[in-house]
């Protein structure tokens, strides 16, 4: 019997909205940062990840900026609250169910996703999903630097994130029946390295390559 393993995206996928954003526009509203900085640069490029133009650095290194200079228990109130006030009330019932399903199914689950670790770990543990690859955020003496550290989980740095997990684990992706869930075009390459491609809420360029591979849509509102 082969082994089954369920991979899933999480911005625009299991949650109803991107993290990263809802982030910025969380601290923006309680004035930890300051709009007239972020707001403009914050659009621009989540314009430009939206169309898969973005280079996988300044996307990553924007959204860490807001952490920078801070430890992870300072900011671990604020993500707590932004957990329970911008998260969970955007994750459908239907993204738990579908998890439910394949975990019932003894599959095993990944949560792949570009957004950065501290962020979604707590998003994670509410979904139920174990295991999760993410961008690293880099730590100096324990304080957020605003860099990364490693691969970027984006774009196909999250195959080569995918194939280093699995061989730390003694595995190789061959040895599955994977699936792999998405909704965005930046996505691609995880999508044509699982045996299955499922998108979800997907973006345009997304939606007219499913139609055109005849890959399952799905959608989880």
């Amino acid at each position: 019997m082969t082994d089954r393993l369920a991979l899933f995206d999480l911005d625009h996928t299991l949650l109803l909205g991107d993290s990263d954003v809802l982030w910025c526009d969380f601290l923006m509203g309680l004035g930890v940062l300051d709009r007239d900085v972020f707001a403009a640069r914050g659009a621009d490029i989540e314009m430009r990840y939206k169309a898969g133009s973005v280079d996988a650095a300044e996307f990553a290194h924007f959204y860490l900026s807001t952490l920078k200079g801070r430890t992870p228990a300072h900011w671990e109130p604020l993500r707590q609250q932004f957990l329970r006030e911008q998260v969970v009330p955007r994750i459908p019932r239907a993204s738990l169910d579908l998890v439910r399903e394949h975990q019932q199914q003894g599959d095993l689950v990944v949560l792949t996703t570009a957004t950065n670790r501290f962020l979604t770990t707590l998003t994670a543990e509410h979904l139920g999903i174990a295991d999760v690859i993410a961008t690293e955020p880099e730590l100096i003496d324990g304080v957020f630097s605003g860099g990364t550290t490693g691969v970027l989980n984006m774009r196909g740095g999250k195959v080569t994130r995918l194939h280093a997990w699995l061989e730390q684990r003694g595995r190789q992706l061959v040895q599955f029946d994977s699936t792999a869930y998405s909704d965005s075009i930046n996505d691609l390459p995880l999508l044509e390295a699982a045996n299955h491609a499922v998108v979800v809420n997907a973006d345009a360029k997304l939606s007219a390559i499913a139609t055109q591979r005849g890959w399952r849509v799905l959608n989880l509102v």
